[in-house]
Parts: C-alpha cells; sequence; structure tokens
C-alpha cells in the first residue's frame, strides 16, 4: 500500500472520490478520471507553486483542465486541498451545486468554463501570452485529452504558442488511447503526436502517465528549456485501477455504479506499483504576490474629432476610440486575425505594440487567447470581419458560459460591403450574438457612436459585448458631445403627423434619412426616425412612444437577414401592442456588387423604405 503522504495514495484517493461522486449522481465519466489521475496528482501535490488562499494571485501556476468530463477530479483535488466538504463533493452534478458535469466559474477554482473538447489550449497561451509580457513568474498548465486533438483549434493554438516562444507553458496530453465511441486516431502510437509537436516547434518528453516517478522527472525537466513551448505526452490507459474496465472500449462516460466495481477498486488499488517514494507536499505560495489591475480611469477621456458631415467608417471610429481608451486603461488589451488594416486595430497596434496581440488567421484561437487573456487581469478586444466570427462560434458561446467579458467587434457587416460578395458578408452575427446570455449587441451608424461606444464596452463586465461596423464610410451625424449608452436609443427625427416610425441601426440610418427626404419632397409625408444603436438592450420605451405617435405603424429596416434579426426581436417584444410592422431585411442570398447596388437588391434603400410607408 503506498505511504499515506506519497503521490501515490493522493491519486488513489482522487480515483476513489472520482468514483464515488460519479456512483451518487448516477453519471459521470470515472474511467477518464482513472486515467489522469496520477498527473494530477503529481501537479497539485508535488509540482504547482500557488496560494491555496488565493486563487486569483499572478503569482500562481496556474491549471487548465482542458479534457472537461473529468471535471470530478477537479473537485476532488479541492477538497483535498480543504476547500469543500465531503457532503460537497456528493452533490456533483445536482441542480443547487457549483460542481457542474464540466467545468464552468461558477466553481471558484475552475480557471475557465470546459467541456466543449479542443479550447483548453487556446485558453492556455493566452494565459501564458500575459505572464510572459507581464513577466510573471508562474507556469501555466494544461490536461488535454488525446481524442480533444483532432479539434482544429488546437492546432491554431500550437502554432501561436511556438511563435510567441511560451516556455512557460506545459501541455499535458493524457493519452488513454479511447474516444468515446472507438479508439482514436492514433491509439497509444505515442510517435505520431511525438512528431506533430515537435513541427510545431515544441519540447517533447514522453513518459509512463502512471509512473509518478517518471511523472516527476519530466515535469521538472520543463523547467530547464526555454524560448519553446513544453508538451507531456503520457501514456496512460482509460480506467486504470479496475482491470475489468481498463483500457476496454464501452465505459465512456459510465458512472461504474456497480458496487462490484467500487470492490475491484479498493482491492487492485491497494499496491501502487513503483509510484510510493514520491512524497507528496501540500502547494506553497510564490512571493512576492502579485494581484491585477482591472480598472482603468475613464475620466478625461480623448473625444472624437470628427465634424458633423465629414465622412468617416464606423470601424475607423472603433480603431480611434480603441488608441484614446488605451491612452486611459493601461489594462486594455486587443487582439486582431490579420485584419488589422480593415478593422483599424492596428492604430492601437501603433500606439501600444506590447499590449496588441496578433493571432493571424485563426478565430478560434483568438477568442480563446482573449479568454486566457482576461482571467490574468486583461480587458481585451478582439476584432475580425463579423462573417468570419461564426467560425469562433463555439469559442464564443463558451466564453459566455464562462461569463468572459470579452469585448468583440465584428467588422464589414451586411450586404453594403459590396464587390466581395457572400462570404464576406456578416448577416447572421446579430441572431448568434442576441441570444449569448447577458450580451450586449451594439450596432452604430456613425464614426462618434462608435468611438464613444468602446468606453461603454470597456464598462460592461456582465457578459459578452459585440459592436458591428460597416465598411463604407458614411457621413458624421453626431457632434462630440452626443451621450450614448448600452440600451439607448437616439430618436432622429419627429414631426407632428408621422405616418410611421422607422426603426433603424447602422447603415440603414442613411437610408432612412434619404427615405424621408423623399416622402416630404414626393408625398407630402413625414416619418419619425429612430437610431437603434444598442440592439440588445434595445430602447423599448422610446420604440414604443414614437410608434404610437406614428398611428401603431412601424417599419424595422436592417442589413441583416430577418431571422433573428432586429425586425423579429422588435416584433416578439411588442406582441401586447396592435402595432403594423413592416419588417425590411436581407431575406435571399446575396451576391456580388457595388454597395448601393445591393442595399436596392436587397429592397432595404430608401426607395424600399418609401414604398413600404405608402403601402401602410
Amino acid at each position: 500500500m503506498a505511504h499515506n503522504n506519497s503521490v501515490a495514495h493522493y491519486a488513489y484517493l482522487l480515483r476513489k472520490l472520482s468514483l464515488l461522486m460519479s456512483v451518487k449522481a448516477g453519471s459521470g465519466h470515472p474511467t477518464s478520471c482513472f486515467s489522469c489521475a496520477d498527473i494530477v496528482a503529481m501537479l497539485f501535490f508535488h509540482e504547482l507553486i500557488f496560494d491555496i488562499n488565493n486563487f486569483e494571485s499572478l503569482s500562481n501556476d496556474r491549471f487548465i483542465l482542458s479534457k472537461g468530463h473529468a471535471s470530478a477530479l477537479l473537485y476532488a483535488v479541492w477538497h483535498l486541498l480543504g476547500k469543500m466538504s465531503y457532503e460537497e463533493l456528493l452533490t456533483y452534478r445536482t441542480f443547487y451545486s457549483v460542481l457542474e458535469g464540466h467545468p464552468t466559474r461558477r466553481f471558484a477554482y475552475a480557471e475557465a468554463a470546459t467541456g466543449s473538447l479542443g479550447n483548453g489550449l487556446g485558453i492556455a497561451v493566452g494565459q501564458a501570452l500575459y505572464a510572459k509580457r507581464m513577466q510573471l513568474p508562474g507556469f501555466i498548465y494544461v490536461l488535454l485529452g488525446d481524442g480533444e486533438l483532432f479539434e482544429g483549434a488546437n492546432w491554431e493554438a500550437m502554432a501561436l504558442a511556438s511563435y510567441y516562444g511560451l516556455d512557460n507553458l506545459v501541455a499535458i496530453i493524457d493519452c488513454n488511447r479511447l474516444g468515446q465511441s472507438c479508439p482514436t486516431m492514433f491509439e497509444h502510437h505515442i510517435d505520431q503526436y511525438q512528431q506533430k509537436f515537435l513541427a510545431f516547434g515544441f519540447t517533447v518528453q514522453i513518459v509512463d502517465g502512471h509512473n509518478v516517478q517518471e511523472l516527476a522527472h519530466v515535469f521538472a525537466n520543463v523547467k530547464n528549456h526555454t524560448k519553446k513551448p513544453h508538451v507531456i505526452i503520457a501514456k496512460t490507459y482509460k480506467g486504470h485501477g479496475i482491470s475489468e474496465v481498463e483500457n476496454k472500449e464501452g465505459f465512456h462516460g459510465k458512472p461504474l455504479a456497480d458496487k462490484n466495481y467500487a470492490l475491484a477498486f479498493n482491492d487492485e488499488m491497494k499496491v501502487a506499483k513503483n509510484n510510493e517514494h514520491i512524497i507528496a507536499k501540500l502547494p506553497q505560495k510564490r512571493l512576492p504576490e502579485i494581484t491585477s489591475n482591472k480598472n482603468g480611469d475613464l475620466k478625461g477621456i480623448a473625444l472624437p474629432l470628427y465634424a458633423v458631415g465629414d465622412t468617416v467608417s464606423t470601424r475607423y471610429g472603433f480603431g480611434q476610440g480603441l488608441v484614446a481608451l488605451g491612452a486611459n486603461a493601461s489594462n486594455c488589451m486587443v487582439l486582431d486575425a490579420d485584419v488589422q488594416n480593415s478593422t483599424f486595430t492596428e492604430f492601437f497596434a501603433k500606439a501600444f505594440p506590447e499590449r496588441f496581440v496578433q493571432c493571424f488567421i485563426g478565430e478560434q484561437t483568438l477568442v480563446n487567447v482573449a479568454v486566457g487573456l482576461e482571467r490574468h487581469g486583461a480587458v481585451p478586444f478582439l476584432a475580425t470581419f463579423g462573417a468570419f466570427l461564426s467560425r469562433a462560434h463555439d469559442q464564443i458561446r463558451m466564453a459566455a458560459i464562462g461569463n468572459v467579458p470579452l469585448r468583440i467587434c465584428g467588422s464589414h457587416a451586411g450586404v453594403s460591403i459590396g464587390q466581395d460578395g457572400p462570404s464576406q458578408m456578416a448577416l447572421e452575427d446579430i441572431a448568434f450574438m442576441r441570444c449569448l446570455p447577458d450580451s450586449v449587441v451594439l450596432y452604430p451608424a456613425d464614426a462618434v457612436c462608435s468611438f464613444k461606444l468602446v468606453q461603454h464596452m470597456y464598462a460592461y463586465t456582465k457578459g459578452i459585448s459585440y459592436m458591428r461596423t460597416t465598411r463604407a464610410d458614411m457621413p458624421v451625424l453626431y457632434n462630440s458631445s452626443q451621450d450614448f449608452g448600452i440600451g439607448k436609443a437616439i430618436v432622429l427625427q419627429k414631426h407632428a403627423q408621422d405616418t410611421a416610425c422607422i426603426i433603424a441601426a447602422g447603415i440603414t440610418v442613411f437610408e432612412a434619412l434619404k427615405a424621408l427626404a423623399i416622402l416630404k419632397e414626393q408625398y407630402h409625408k413625414t416619418v419619425a426616425i429612430i437610431d437603434l444603436y444598442s440592439i440588445k438592450p434595445f430602447d423599448k420605451d422610446t420604440v414604443v412612444e414614437l410608434t404610437q405617435h406614428a398611428g401603431g405603424n412601424m417599419i424595422v429596416v436592417e442589413d441583416h437577414y430577418y431571422e433573428g434579426g432586429i425586425g423579429e426581436m422588435i416584433t416578439a417584444a411588442c406582441t401586447e401592442f396592435s402595432f403594423t410592422i413592416v419588417s425590411l431585411a436581407v431575406k435571399t442570398l446575396p451576391r456580388s456588387g457595388a454597395k448601393d447596388e445591393l442595399l436596392q437588391w436587397a429592397e432595404i434603400d430608401a426607395q424600399a423604405i418609401v414604398q413600404a410607408v405608402l403601402r401602410l
């Protein structure tokens, strides 16, 4: 029997607890926990340097459980460290418990929400990059399953880790051979993983993942190599500890509730082969302790220098707004995916190169790195074309699950981008961003608005905030003293005898203004116009008030698909009123063409608005 103070004994306890938790819950992944229990025990009870009582200290080593289905192990660790009772452990996977089936930030000792596989490495890259740039002392460890290595986000993250020379990053592969429904592609052909990581510029060490003496050696060895990220490929066996299930298919996600499994486990784990000589030690804190500064002072921030009537794009205003923010908020960081000369994050990169992160054309890692940066105290803004954010849908969704307040800009929105064609047109982004819990969606019409909304995004910490920007240069509508706010709208036009209320956002605000001019001149009619620059939350009171003023007639016009867009949103929100609501939106697949040509084709231009008013 392993000595009670050995790492092997802690590995035994982790296996035992994860089994009991899964049996009590009636669900779980004990076999996935068993394969990496020795690794986790070695990390937490021998290698990691961190303050048990100050989880947020920037002096700490960090651990990310990318294979989130092994969550029971993580919870069991913190029980053994004295941070939760055995009774609380047994609430695993129940409704009122923070011990969820896959970790979220509801659990105070989880670095990130994981469980959608393939994201942990990218988050670790973000944390390691921040630590490297800020000269922090700790290492970032991330435990991955071999099955999740087939997610492409990992390869983006590997390339970026190598590019930035993140020698404070240690990836550990739990190579247990078995996936959910079948063996993994390479099973135990460790050389296949070795060659790939070497090709990506990692130092590679191979180890028996159930031999803690070997594990102790390789963990010590990574600290002797610099300028390259590290990977430890651990050959393990799924279900290790119960011979009836070890290395056998068909037991993934099975709680092993049969009491015979528990008896077999207790018998077989009485002897810990080759492991009893490594003595465990509780984590010690690293001094001095470093804390993050998450607050910036927005007082006295620079104002936009545009004059009403100037032609400036909202993406340009966003870029300059970042620079103004960066001058006052030293914790603001900006990430881009090789389109900084289009999103105009290049302004920030030039002003504050040490706080700019180039993620190249890897949108999934763009988001994951931002999540990692935020965990270390940065306030990250990330930008790319709105259309390309669809590739990072899962990563954004997981950031929302983890309550990470990312600030995202999607440029080149709608058919108005013109000749580049539909692959470049963001037409689904409002729908996706709106449905995220606690999200904010902003769609400024002019550069003053986009410039100043950057500050509101910085201040918003309850969830993800998203700004949708337009490619085209458009006239500035507002002077620099105009106030904007989340959940607000601006009434641009209101007359005594308005026929309808036009709800517009972004580029369609200008089409609404053109339509008003036509209606006045040719038909002697007027309409009210609302610039709904805050889409979620939106100013329902103003929308209702002006629609009632206009006889209950509302026309919503947007450069976005109808499904999930502004029109559908407002229609659902106003069911209590007997309004006549007309929605003008992009309804079929667009094509290349000139901006005005496409707005006309989609029937979201001034003439389409005029005709909609006349039909009322």
